[in-house]
């Protein structure tokens, strides 16, 4: 972790800002269109974030936290935007396609999709924070402590809501076909 860059960012030097951001907000925007679903909403969580982390990286105490600190702050801007949304986002999950070869056994790109949009309308079904869980962990591939940490919850409970997010999408996913 660039500590000497928090730090320098955190008394007010925007190139060491932009150098610490620089990297992460690829994967910023990622998550917030994975939560939120809508491209323009996305990039405005991300920048609300983006603001807010600016403002308030003063009061971080941890340099080392400060990655499990930003992404709570995006995690919360997600949360609000889709609470102003007033209902829930629709969301496309990336779903990496296969190459199709002469195989008569590989799918085409058809059968892909027809698999694809059972998966997106089913995580449209789920609640806010479950998509979070569920993006944090598999699509942004954090462990159970790092999700803890971001949340500022329990590992035990990152764990419990994790299974049940899990369920609530094979439940969705189940109603789906």
């Amino acid at each position: 972790m660039e500590t000497g860059l928090v730090e320098r960012a955190r008394n007010g030097d925007v190139d060491a800002f932009d150098a610490l951001i620089a990297h992460r907000v690829e994967a910023m925007l990622r998550t917030a269109m994975a939560i939120i679903g809508d491209p323009d909403e996305a990039r405005e969580a991300t920048q609300e974030s983006l603001l807010t982390i600016w403002k308030e990286l003063p009061k971080l105490r941890i340099d080392d936290r400060f990655d499990a600190w930003a992404g709570r702050i995006l995690v919360n801007r997600c949360r609000l935007a889709l609470k102003r949304r007033g209902r829930r986002a629709s969301h496309e999950v990336p779903i990496e396609r296969s190459r199709q070869s002469d195989s008569p056994t590989t799918a085409g790109p058809a059968e892909h999709f027809d698999r694809r949009e059972p998966l997106e309308r089913a995580f449209e079904q789920l609640e806010p924070d479950d998509r979070v869980l569920l993006v944090l962990h598999h699509l942004e591939g954090l462990q159970v402590a790092q999700i803890a940490a971001r949340l500022e919850i329990p590992v035990g409970t990152v764990k419990s809501r994790l299974f049940s997010a899990r369920r609530a999408l094979e439940r969705a996913l189940e109603a789906e076909s």
